[in-house]
């Protein structure tokens, strides 16, 4: 399939290439684009008046003086006339309390939560004597001990932040102090301190490099903790810091003023000047190390701090910490409010009749005197609080305490889960929060980042072809083709790198042998053709590359035989097969993203000039000699490895002779100097020698992905889980990735921004034509954008997605208001800007229905605030569930704001880790966190709420069918001790242990059957339907309680004579028979049985028996004879057999209809899970067979697609070592040195 790819470059809209940070955009810089629009206006139109340009570099920072910082003119106001130094410390605080605050700001965050506010209002009711109808301490026990478990777990937590926050904090550095370096903790670094930081530290701070012990102070630097790539970047001093701040006291005496812009998120960026002995200097970002790094290969360095603490970029990226809450907590303090609402009326209706009763017959039975002179409609206002009291058990306190005990159980069950465990790293998976996990049973997208988290950022060399011929299949020396072979045995070479595998060993039986000229030809490319960085260590070499990808083909030539030694400014050396042989560079012509290729031209011992080349098949085929050979072979092989995903790569090369060269030596020296369009003109000059070049082959690198990413991602899928990735990557390398990891298939089409910009503008034209009555009114459902059968996908850059979304427009439109003084004039319907936030706001929501359309999202080259707003308008617009995953500190922001945040564990970075809500060390643990985890904590979730909810409607509603025998007068139908302990001790472990146990199939059925996510999805298993279920069961169970004893006890005679019909042994039964039927019922409820569950059931009628018979016992009503007032009334009602047929009666009435309804249920309208239950054995045995057979792993698909490794390659070190910064000075004068090194020239940003 042909797919139409946008050419970023030839069409109007942004740039592919470029990471926009327009959201972050200084109004300096939008400034200029601001005042290019300008000038585009009519000369007539009105000017603003002048004013004074903000100044972009508001940010002083001055070397060795610490008092500085806190002059005036740098305080910024705090509250009222307090003042502070507006530059941060460098301590961060991520936790929320300290010793002063706990207690009452941890009660003002409980008191938030309603029901514990309506716990305490019912305590205070009770202290008052005419109103309370319950002890006041059934109320303050419960709440106390809700109220101290919750605060303790608040406290547990905060105390790991604390931990975390003191680990950090305390960290050592070396700071520049009273003329000598000591050693300070990284909480006292201030701005303007000069530090020295030694190899493998962490950097404390944003700091501006001075100086280090390598030549030029370059500074190799590993930036995993922000981006999750472990391929080191380099950094550069200033040439005048770097001369003159080598020693100690130089250092002390340096007091530079940096002025530079304010703190910002942009990680690829960074704009200042230094003012030094009366000259200023420019700095960039390759000036600056970034807090959340690590110096690699570098013994020491110096630099002076500029950000500090919240300052810095890492923290700046962090995003706003949301609080965060699940669907099912939402839901549950609606229905606590429907309670409350319930109560009220039924408090109320009570109240009246109580007012009525007393009015027409309790005014007038001498025998219900009390001696208080009190109106009927005072009585019943006073009945109306004694109600509320009684009833009150309707949204019981033991709920929430139930609740967080589930949560920290099922968080527990994760972290001890062995199969999210991963050994290599020794890292287990980890619950970073307890009160998120049946959320994971919902998740509708999943967001994900790339490197690092789908992908495992190591490249494979993997196959190969040269001169026509197909090597990298199990192959042995002769050449016979095998099904599976062994890896390549590299003991011959004595320098090879052991950890390097190839299978094919006829290869390497040619490259030995001498006899494939083209073979050797090959692999001294790779050696050769390359920006490579090497460094000797014990011994051993390595190796330093811009890209993983180009370490893995330089190391792929070492193995062979071709081993990259040492460079020069001007000259390449490496070992041929055991001869060492060295290479005049003549020229080194760089990797960039228009080029899609670099060259090198070298002149041989032997004197010819010879270049190589090696680049994307798009860009080498069009540049062959007519004369090359193998192009059609070579072109079915790179198809193979393409279909197979692996990132292929041309190789060529070109003699040129001595006067072809010096000729274009001479354009080129030209080009180089050029005042203006110098990079169009180097690239004119590189087209004229990069021509009629040879094939020699290519090459085929595997990106290696996480083991098990597709099976995973296939498998969430099926769950009717959408997964969205969301990388700062160029395009055609997620665009691969979406390919390796099956997230793209070859069915789907594909549609590029440019395209989705027309869709979504024709939709937007369509709406302003449309008639304008239906503008703002109700929303019709919109047509779809992909009405054509058939799977698509939508790519998208943050530059196209900032246009499509008006990001860009919308800072600028601002900015120009701001400069106007007055309010924008109306903006023309055709100039594709939006005519008011209704119209963005319909944008937005367009896109988010387009996106939504297709079976696969990728958003590449995106900052990460772009990734949190990408995830914001999915969960705004579709009021879905949303998960973030990834392992670098781009990727916080979108893990923030997230429903639930991943973080990938086990990687050099913690920055993501430190700020998600799970952690795991591998993507494939993903499904299993959700399919069975999620899944199993949601069902168990929603059962426990909903018998939870049955259980206390059933208990408390009796009280109401007793009220119509007793006058409404709020008299209780239990003794006080039963309601205290009905919560507490009689019905709570067997529901507990069903909202921890329960489940309905094992782990490996669910993970068999990924629709049985689907209920979590819809929200089927916990909603007001159900919450109404569970109100009229509850009622009808109360009805059942209530009125069958009482039909028993109307005319009742005992074997003893007496009449058991009094209000106590009344109490006894009604109370035996709930607990009886309660726990029976939880049983019916039961899927999952244990010995544990059995005897919760079991135990808990017996500790209902043994603590009733205890508490109605002669011996403590002698000792507490107020509280215990039912002496002796279970022994004489439960003596008489008619009381316990009643019991039995009332228990089988209440559970028959249960169990008819169930069976009819699962028999007529059986669920998915129902069906796999029912058929459980059979898949078992399926599962155990297919274990036995073992299928073979994953295999790609079968596409006929381009996969390019060059697209993806960042630019090289080329500048870095033409420029012989890397180089260690010739033993020269240092005025010689100086003048034979240039200035490095200013390299675009790191790809982060």
């Amino acid at each position: 399939m042909n797919r139409h790819r946008v050419n970023s470059q030839g069409s109007l809209g942004p740039d592919d290439e470029v990471m926009p940070y327009s959201d972050d955009e200084t109004d300096d810089e939008l400034d200029v684009s601001s005042e290019e629009e300008e000038a585009e206006e009519p000369p007539g139109a009105p000017q603003p008046p002048a004013e004074a340009r903000p100044s972009e570099m508001a940010w002083k920072v001055k070397a060795n003086d610490r008092p500085y910082h806190h002059l005036p003119e740098f305080q910024k106001k705090v509250f009222l006339c307090i003042k502070k130094s507006r530059y941060s410390g460098n301590d961060i605080k991520t936790y929320k309390y300290n010793v002063l605050t706990f207690l009452p700001l941890n009660l003002y965050e409980q008191f938030k939560r309603v029901a514990n506010l309506y716990f305490l209002a019912l305590l205070i009711l009770q202290i008052i004597p005419d109103i309370t109808t319950l002890p006041w301490y059934t109320t303050l026990i419960p709440l106390v001990v809700v109220l101290g478990i919750t605060a303790i777990k608040d406290l547990v937590d905060d105390l790991a932040r604390h931990r975390m926050d003191k680990e950090i904090n305390n960290r050592k550095c070396d700071v520049l102090l009273d003329g000598g370096f000591q050693d300070s903790k990284w909480r006292n670094i201030q701005v303007g301190d000069v530090v020295r930081l030694k190899k493998n530290d962490f950097i404390p701070a944003d700091i501006l490099l001075l100086s280090s012990t390598n030549p030029n102070s370059l500074t190799y630097v590993e930036t995993a903790e922000l981006d999750g790539e472990t391929n080191l970047k380099f950094k550069l001093g200033l040439r005048v810091t770097d001369e003159k701040l080598q020693e100690v006291r130089q250092l002390a005496e340096f007091n530079a003023l940096i002025e530079c812009e304010e703190p910002n998120n942009r990680l690829d960026k960074f704009m200042g000047t230094m003012l030094w002995d009366g000259v200023r200097y420019p700095l960039d970002l390759d000036n600056m190390l970034l807090r959340g790094c690590t110096i690699r290969n570098t013994e020491a360095c110096h630099g002076l701090v500029i950000f500090a603490g919240a300052d810095t970029k890492i923290m700046r990226n962090g995003g706003k910490t949301r609080f965060k809450r699940t669907k099912i907590d939402e839901l549950m303090n609606y229905m606590v409010y429907t309670i409350f609402v319930l109560l009220i009326l039924v408090a109320a209706g009570l109240a009246i009749g109580h007012t009525f009763w007393y009015d027409e017959i309790g005014s007038k039975a001498w025998y219900l005197f009390d001696n208080k002179n009190q109106s009927a409609s005072y009585r019943g206002f006073l009945s109306f609080w004694g109600y509320i009291i009684v009833l009150n058990t309707m949204v019981p306190i033991s709920l929430y305490v139930s609740v967080e005990v589930i949560r920290l159980g099922q968080s527990k069950f994760i972290n001890w889960d062995m199969q999210m465990y991963y050994p290599d790293k020794d890292t287990p998976a980890k619950a970073r929060t307890t009160t998120l996990n049946e959320q994971l049973g919902q998740i509708e997208y999943i967001f994900s980042d790339k490197t690092g988290t789908l992908t495992q950022n190591i490249m494979e060399f993997k196959k190969c072809t040269i001169a026509g011929r197909s090597y990298g299949d199990p192959t042995t020396a002769e050449g016979v083709t095998l099904d599976r072979g062994k890896p390549v045995d590299w003991s011959w070479n004595r320098q090879a790198d052991r950890k390097f595998t190839f299978m094919d060993h006829a290869l390497v039986a040619r490259i030995r042998s001498g006899e494939d000229k083209d073979a050797n030809e090959f692999f001294k490319l790779l050696s050769l053709c390359h920006t490579v960085m090497v460094e000797h260590k014990d011994g051993d070499l390595v190796y330093q590359a811009a890209s993983p990808d180009e370490g893995a083909l330089v190391t792929a030539a070492r193995n062979f035989g071709y081993v990259f030694l040492s460079r020069t400014q001007d000259t390449i050396t490496i070992r041929e097969m055991h001869e060492e042989k060295t290479y005049e560079m003549l020229a080194l012509l760089d990797f960039n993203s228009d080029r899609k290729r670099m060259s090198i031209i070298l002149k041989f011992p032997d004197g010819r000039i010879r270049l190589y080349c090696k680049g994307a098949d798009t860009v080498i085929y069009e540049r062959l000699s007519p004369n090359s050979r193998h192009k059609e072979t070579t072109q079915t092989d790179l198809d193979v490895f393409a279909n197979a995903t692996l990132r292929t790569l041309c190789l060529c090369y070109k003699d040129i002779t001595t006067a072809e060269f010096e000729a274009w030596s001479r354009a080129h020296k030209e080009a180089q100097v050029a005042m203006s369009n110098r990079d169009a003109a180097l690239d004119h000059v590189y087209e004229q020698i990069e021509g009629n070049l040879m094939l020699i082959g290519a090459t085929a690198i595997e990106d290696k992905l996480q083991d098990g990413v597709p099976e995973t991602i296939a498998t969430l899928a099926k769950a009717d889980i959408k997964i969205w990735v969301l990388t700062g990557d160029k395009k055609e390398t997620a665009e691969n990735i979406g390919y390796s990891c099956s997230l793209l298939t070859d069915d789907m089409q594909i549609h590029y921004g440019e395209d989705i910009n027309v869709k979504l503008g024709v939709r937007q034209a369509n709406r302003r034509t449309g008639p304008q009555t239906s503008r703002r009114g109700k929303k019709k459902p919109a047509e779809p954008f992909f009405p054509a059968p058939g799977k698509n996908a939508l790519i998208i850059t943050g530059g196209w997605l900032n246009e499509i979304l008006y990001e860009k427009k919308k800072k600028r439109r601002r900015l120009r208001l701001r400069r106007l003084g007055k309010r924008a004039p109306a903006t023309n319907p055709q100039d594709g800007q939006p005519m008011d936030d209704w119209e963005k706001e319909m944008r937005q929501i367009d896109f988010v229905d387009m996106a939504c359309e297709c079976e696969a999202v990728i958003c590449c080259r995106v900052t990460p605030k772009q990734k949190g707003n990408v995830v914001s308008l999915v969960k705004k617009y579709k009021k879905a569930v949303t998960l973030s995953i990834g392992d670098g500190a781009n990727d916080v922001n979108m893990i923030k704001t997230a429903d639930i945040g991943v973080g990938i564990s086990g990687q050099e970075g913690m920055q993501a880790v430190m700020s998600s809500d799970y952690a795991f060390a591998q993507f494939r643990f993903l499904q299993r966190l959700l399919l069975v985890h999620g899944r199993w904590s949601y069902i168990r979730m929603c059962k426990f709420l909903r018998f939870f909810f049955f259980k206390n409607f059933a208990f408390t509603l009796v009280h109401f069918w007793y009220s119509f025998f007793n006058g409404y007068s709020a008299q209780v139908a239990y003794e006080d001790w039963f309601i205290t302990l009905y919560n507490l001790a009689y019905s709570s472990l067997p529901v507990l242990l069903v909202g921890l146990l329960d489940q309905d199939v094992n782990d490996k059925l669910s993970l068999k059957f990924p629709k049985l996510y689907q209920p979590g999805q819809l929200g089927t298993l916990f909603n007001y339907k159900n919450f109404f279920v569970s109100l009229f069961h509850g009622i009808f169970i109360s009805l059942i309680i209530f009125f069958i004893p009482y039909g028993a006890f109307l005319q009742t005679m005992g074997q003893d004579g007496e009449a058991p019909s009094d209000y106590q042994s009344f109490a006894v039964v009604t109370a035996s028979s709930l607990i009886f039927t309660v726990n029976l019922q939880i049983s019916l409820d039961t899927s999952y049985w244990t010995f544990v569950n059995c005897f919760a059931v079991l135990g808990s009628i017996a500790i209902y028996f043994g603590i009733m018979f205890d508490i109605h016992s002669a011996g403590i009503h002698v000792i507490f004879p107020a509280p215990f007032t039912f002496t002796g009334a279970a022994s004489n009602a439960l003596r008489q057999p008619y009381l316990w047929l009643t019991i039995i009666l009332t228990v089988g009435i209440s559970l028959l209809p249960i169990i008819c309804i169930q069976f009819l249920h699962k028999s007529i309208w059986p669920s998915i899970g129902d069906k796999i239950q029912r058929n459980r054995k059979r898949y078992e045995i399926e599962m155990e067979e297919e274990e036995r057979k073992k299928p073979p792993t994953f295999q790609r698909g079968q596409r006929s697609r381009r996969s390019a490794y060059a697209f993806s390659h960042s630019r090289g070190y080329a500048d870095l070592i033409s420029s012989g910064r890397s180089i260690r000075r010739r033993p020269t004068g240092r005025g010689g040195a100086q003048n034979s090194i240039r200035e490095v020239p200013q390299r675009e940003a790191e790809n982060i």
